[in-house]
Formats: structure tokens, sequence, C-alpha cells
């Protein structure tokens, strides 16, 4: 990704002028470009674990409300205990935290880093640049409909098919203007637009169209992108 002058937040007048724009641009022959861009994000698969300070908190609210309970007759707390003792009852194994994807640094599987959510990033040819980078899935505006059935094609390009996908929203989630660098005269500047989409039932996508590719947490993916990395940071609430 190129280097960024300026961000700012996407709101509904944004959205209008972003719609007003694109049109213009398509019809005037503008050299500004606009990219849609997807986060595609994995949910956290298991419960977060509880922050020491939260934990510490709660123990204290339990002991406080112990002292305080009320005090059942013996005879109603043994027929409590006595429900719920049939056959059918079975011992809980929990899942394990840690997978082998985890014990092997592997980032192209979604089996790792249960407890956070995974973002997808591909290492390949992006727009506007001239060797490999790494890079989120995205398409130059054509001629779409909307942004969103943009980032759409730009998703479906990569995984395939966008059936155990979820786009939340129809508004980009962040947008920010790249401007070219001094030494590039031939690449115009562009307006990258992010649009948020959920993993939906699924534990693997066949992900193509990309040297390499890597499904990694928020704080790994800001060391890929240094530069963009406060921005990014405030956009991706996690």
């Amino acid at each position: 990704m190129q280097g960024t002058t300026s961000y700012s937040k996407l709101g509904r007048p944004l959205l209008r002028a972003v719609r007003w724009f694109s049109t213009s641009a398509s019809k005037s022959g503008s050299d500004e470009k606009l990219v849609a861009s997807v986060l595609f994000e994995r949910l956290p698969v298991v419960i977060p674990k509880i922050d020491p300070v939260v934990y510490a908190f709660q123990e204290f609210s339990f002991r406080w409300r112990q002292q305080y309970r009320r005090e059942y007759p013996e005879a109603f707390l043994k027929k409590a205990d006595a429900r719920g003792k049939g056959d059918y009852q079975i011992d809980f194994i929990p899942a394990p935290r840690i997978t082998e994807a985890d014990n092997n640094n592997d980032k192209r599987s979604l089996q790792r880093a249960l407890d956070r959510r995974l973002y997808l990033l591909l290492f390949g040819t992006a727009y506007g640049s001239k060797e490999p980078v790494w890079h989120f899935p995205e398409k130059v505006y054509e001629s779409e409909q909307t942004l969103r059935k943009c980032a759409e094609s730009a998703l479906e390009s990569v995984i395939g098919d966008l059936s155990h996908t979820y786009f939340v929203g129809n508004a980009p989630m962040g947008h920010m203007i790249v401007r070219p660098s001094n030494n590039d005269q031939v690449n115009p500047s562009l307006m990258r637009f992010f649009f948020k989409s959920q993993v939906i039932a699924a534990n693997k996508f066949n992900v193509g169209r990309c040297e390499d590719y890597a499904w990694v947490t928020k704080d790994e993916l800001l060391e890929y992108f240094p530069e963009q990395a406060e921005y990014l940071s405030k956009m991706i609430i996690s």
C-alpha cells in the first residue's frame, strides 16, 4: 500500500458525495481512482479470556453477595441437589484454546487465535504497486452499481463464493486518500474505501489470485502497514 496523506471518517453526507464523485469521475475521465477494499473478518470462536481486573472485580462481587445471600432450608437444598442426576448427563470437556495452527504459527489457517478476530491479507500485485505487497482484497471501481457491489466483486474474485460471507451494511467503514510518491508520475492518486465483511459458518476458504495470504489478528495486521497503523487502529475496533 502506498503512503497516505489524509484520512477521514465516512458519514452519510460523504457517502452521497462519493456516489456523485464516482459518477462524475467515470464520465469526465478523472485521473483519481476509486478502490473498494474489503476487511474480511473472522469473529472469535471461543470466549476471550477475562481480563485480570475484570476477574478480580467479579470475585469481589461474588464474595460480597455471599455475605448477604438468602438462607434456604436444608431440606430444600437437598431436593435441588437431587435434580438433574439422571443417566442422560454427560461430562463436559472444553475444547482446547491453543490449536495446532497456533503451535506451528500457521497464519494460513483459520484454526488459530480462536479468542481473537482474524483478518484476511493477500500478498501479490495491488493497484498502484509495481511489485508484490501485502494488501486487502480490493478492486478498482469501474461500472458497478455501487461501491459495495465493487467490494463484493473484489472478495468473490479471491475466495470464489460469497455464500459464507456477510457484508456489514452498505456504507464503507472508513476511507483514506492515497497519494503517489514523488518519483511516481504514472499512477494517479486514489481514494480507498473499506467495507467490512464477516465469515459465516466456515473454517476454510480456497483463497486464490495471490502469491500468498494470511489470517492475522489486529496487532499483527498493524505490523504489515506501519505507515497506516494509526488510522487502521482507529478504524478497526476489536
